[in-house]
């Protein structure tokens, strides 16, 4: 299932959600630097706030802290629902398979159960992979934003190996695109611009919802895509749940 959207502006107008892109993204980067805030609790007087809701587990980028999903996850524990994040992933430049165990150890040791993954960029291919594992039995499904499951065409003139990773001609990448079981799991969230994923964050045979935004880190802080994580993840506590 796909739900689209119109597309945002242009040529120019590209060029400048390109530019806002990297300049939310370095920002969300000082702000590590100068203050690493707690992770937000649930309460307040909306359904749910009492942290009864399924638990959420953050999987950020590579080179990120789980504060580039931190509008998200204040969102999510408005309604209701523990948000976690995996201290091991530090800034995420491990590579996928090895994140992936730092993720399932952690889920592991914690012991959390009905668990929802919510994951940005590169935190999508960690938790295929860990739906992929005995512990995706702790795992109800994944909400994943921009997420290159095939790849992007420009990761092969990226200077740092890790980025060098989500070439689509990787073996870690292309072993895990072809496992399409755990796919009816995951509900993809993207833009319709992405400068870093021209390829867009679809996923065959998932969840696929292409919003009006532009850019890879920006559209995490934008009312629009945070409302609808908030939703997907409430639907994948439902369904699954039940299922």
């Amino acid at each position: 299932m796909t739900e689209r959207r119109r597309s945002p502006g242009g040529t120019l107008a590209r060029l400048g959600a390109w530019a806002a892109d990297y300049a939310w993204a370095t920002d969300r980067q000082l702000r590590h630097l100068v203050r690493r805030p707690a992770l937000p609790t649930t309460g307040g007087s909306d359904g749910g706030s009492d942290g009864s809701r399924a638990p959420v587990v953050l999987l950020p980028g590579i080179y990120e802290t789980w504060e580039f999903l931190g509008a998200v996850a204040t969102a999510l524990a408005r309604a209701g629902h523990p948000v976690h994040a995996v201290p091991g992933l530090k800034h995420n430049a491990r590579p996928v398979p090895e994140a992936a165990d730092v993720v399932i150890e952690h889920l592991e040791r914690t012991a959390l159960s009905g668990a929802v993954l919510v994951a940005h960029s590169k935190g999508g291919l960690i938790g295929k992979r860990v739906l992929l594992s005995p512990a995706s039995e702790q795992v109800l499904g994944m909400v994943a934003i921009a997420t290159p499951f095939t790849g992007s065409r420009w990761a092969r003139y990226m200077f740092s190996r890790a980025l060098r990773s989500f070439d689509p001609r990787d073996p870690v990448l292309l072993a895990l695109a072809g496992e399409m079981l755990v796919n009816e799991r995951i509900t993809a969230v993207f833009p319709r611009f992405d400068p870093h994923i021209p390829e867009t964050g679809r996923l065959e045979g998932a969840r696929n919802i292409e919003l009006p935004l532009s850019g890879h880190f920006r559209p995490l802080g934008h009312p629009l895509l945070v409302d609808t994580v908030v939703r997907e993840v409430a639907r994948v506590e439902t369904e699954h749940a039940v299922g």
